[in-house]
């Protein structure tokens, strides 16, 4: 089969790492091969094929991009816009609970007591706790506006980071490694330039994490 070329042999996606996913197949392919790949709720996306990164059961585990661009930063965007949303909605809710728990207000805010056996008593009564009422439903969605607003500045985040889940993070990662080594150096180097005891050790974990993180992408994309 030439690379580019489409191939509709079902295959699945097996997790690798964190936010990675690779396609299952039963068949071998080459480099840049687009070929089908189903999850596990029936959904069939096309993908390009990357490398091949190992062998077992008889399947074929291959690092894989999607054909139409969509990768974990897009989907981290589109949660962070959903939950933007929903704060949005839940914030106008409050709002309108809010503005609900007024009725009356002019009554209310003469103070009258409740006349225990007239005949507005009942009304009086249901009055109040019809605004107390509103008045916790809208406490209520203002406290679900905050939570979405915080997991969608979350996921916001989330968007602009690079992971070894896309290609580009090789070149990402040698330079985030490059700028750790420097640092680790620097400060072996100078001693009094360490803010605190535990300044190297800190420094030594970025240099290794990085290496770790640009193994895994090389791996991937390399």
């Amino acid at each position: 089969m030439q690379p580019g070329t489409k191939n509709k042999q079902m295959n699945i996606y097996s997790k690798y790492a964190p936010n990675i996913f690779l396609a299952k197949c039963e068949n071998r392919y080459k480099k840049g091969d687009i070929i089908e790949v189903e999850t596990r709720y029936g959904k069939v996306n096309e993908s390009i094929v990357h490398n091949l990164i190992y062998e077992k059961g008889g399947y074929f585990f291959y690092s894989i991009t999607r054909a139409d661009g969509f990768n974990s930063q897009e989907r981290a965007k589109r949660k962070a816009e959903r939950l933007q949303g929903y704060s949005d909605n839940a914030a106008k809710r409050s709002n309108e609970y809010h503005e609900q728990s007024n009725e009356g207000a002019d009554f209310l805010r003469l103070a009258e007591p409740i006349k225990v056996g007239h005949h507005s008593e009942k009304r009086h009564r249901a009055l109040i706790e019809r605004n107390y009422k509103r008045m916790g439903k809208s406490v209520a969605e203002t406290e679900k506006a905050r939570t979405y607003e915080q997991r969608a500045q979350y996921w916001e985040k989330k968007s602009e980071e690079l992971n070894a889940s896309m290609p580009e993070s090789v070149e990402y990662f040698e330079f985030k490694l490059e700028q750790a080594q420097k640092k680790h150096q620097f400060l072996k180097d100078n001693p009094d330039k360490r803010s605190h005891s535990y300044s190297l050790t800190y420094a030594k974990k970025d240099v290794n994490k990085f290496k770790k993180k640009l193994k895994l992408a090389n791996t991937l994309w390399g």
